[in-house]
């Protein structure tokens, strides 16, 4: 009883503190700014890990505050405190990306303009965030979030842009500071061409990851545009060498109909990433997806990454009015090696098949979701994704459909 009365007086605090940072900012000096950022998600998993009877449905609770200082044009200082929690579980443990009391997510000091300027310097705790956020992105949908300990350069010039950086991942602690872990390091460049193809921008980059037993590059490039007549395209193809020897690629096509009141947009999509033919030859050929915003790319569910599986995506979505969006997607997935794990949005190994017996076809997925913008500040959404397990699932776990259902506020202030 006292938790749910704690997560209830939670969310009525946070309901107050979005005029009260209004109010604050109208009385504060023009180079100090507050603000921040309340999350509340209800979810459940039905047939968790696709066991019969596994159920569990649980309260997140998501608390940012934040604080700028600029005290010139060309100098400001980010920080923001980060609180997050979970109420009514049972089966989902107290611990992060669910749970992670109060500790500082961003921290930062920028010269220069990273967004519109033609130089700029950023060092300290950030969010690293390239292209389609398949490989680097900050996972906001998870209760955690991610953020790294980098040095970021931003350069830019009539139409070119070069982001160059060196980071390491933050480790979240639930009992001390969050920190890095010692010799876990990403370096990067990220590249952005606007202007070579008409109405399209292609991003080039190469990516270094380093840390204990582990050395490879990823190179690869992104290309995304559209065509006159309401089509969109995007191609992603990346390689990976040196500890790992595997390869990607991201394949989407789509068509809106701007004229219709609705503007529905349809979408075909293909998604591949290698899998280990041989999980015993001590080469590893399961491509390595880094440290992806992952969440929705390959069911809603997030229980398929870009790890060893061909991924066929159908979509709509349509938008009934300027406040609703409402869209739906089919997924329908099978291994690239049979002798592979399937791996989930975070590269977690959910169920595996050794000898390659259990076949290849892991399942179908569907999704519903719909976001409804109250007000300016205001979202409220709701979802839910259902997996129909193929022979793989069926044969590799105990093989029960999974449903994964929510219904989510988010409020900003």
């Amino acid at each position: 009883m006292w938790r749910k009365a704690a997560a209830f007086l939670f969310a009525a605090f946070q309901l107050h503190a979005q005029s009260a940072a209004d109010e604050a900012n109208k009385e504060l000096p023009k180079w100090l700014r507050v603000g921040g950022e309340y999350r509340a998600r209800y979810e459940a998993i039905l047939d968790r890990s696709f066991v019969p009877g596994q159920d569990d449905a649980y309260f997140l609770n998501r608390l940012r505050v934040n604080l700028q200082i600029r005290p010139v044009s060309w100098m400001k200082f980010v920080f923001q405190g980060q609180d997050v929690r979970i109420f009514f579980n049972q089966k989902v443990p107290d611990a992060p990306p669910n749970f992670n009391p109060m500790d500082l997510r961003l921290g930062y000091v920028e010269l220069g303009d990273s967004e519109h300027g033609t130089a700029a310097l950023r060092a300290g705790r950030q969010e690293i965030a390239f292209g389609d956020l398949r490989l680097l992105g900050p996972t906001n949908w998870t209760n955690q979030a991610r953020s790294f300990d980098a040095v970021r350069v931003t350069l830019r010039h009539l139409g070119y842009r070069l982001d160059l950086f060196s980071s390491s991942v933050v480790v979240p602690s639930t009992t001390a500071f969050d920190r890095p872990q010692a010799g876990n390091n990403l370096h990067g460049l990220y590249g952005g061409i606007e202007k070579l193809v008409p109405g399209a921008v292609i991003e080039p980059y190469l990516l270094w990851r380093v840390a204990p037993h582990i050395d490879f590059k990823t190179i690869g490039a992104r290309w995304v545009g559209k065509i006159h007549g309401g089509i969109d395209y995007g191609v992603e193809m990346a390689g990976e060498t040196g500890t790992v020897h595997a390869w990607a690629g991201h394949w989407v096509a789509g068509y809106r109909l701007a004229n219709h009141a609705w503007k529905p947009r349809w979408s075909a999509e293909y998604n591949y990433a290698s899998g280990d033919r041989d999980p015993h030859d001590g080469r590893i050929e399961t491509f390595d997806q880094l440290y992806p915003t992952a969440h929705d790319k390959y069911g809603v569910t997030d229980l398929v990454g870009w790890r060893n599986i061909h991924d066929v995506r159908f979509g709509c979505e349509v938008k009934p009015t300027p406040k609703l969006l409402v869209w739906s997607n089919y997924h329908n997935w099978w291994l690239a090696s049979a002798r592979d794990a399937l791996y989930s949005g975070n590269s977690a190994v959910l169920a595996v098949s050794a000898d390659g017996s259990a076949g290849r076809h892991v399942g179908q997925e569907i999704d519903l979701q719909g976001v409804y913008t109250l007000t300016k500040q205001t979202q409220a959404g709701v979802g839910v994704g259902h997996i129909f397990p193929g022979g793989f699932l069926k044969h590799a776990t105990p093989g029960r459909a999974y449903t994964y259902p929510y219904l989510m506020l988010n409020y900003t202030f």
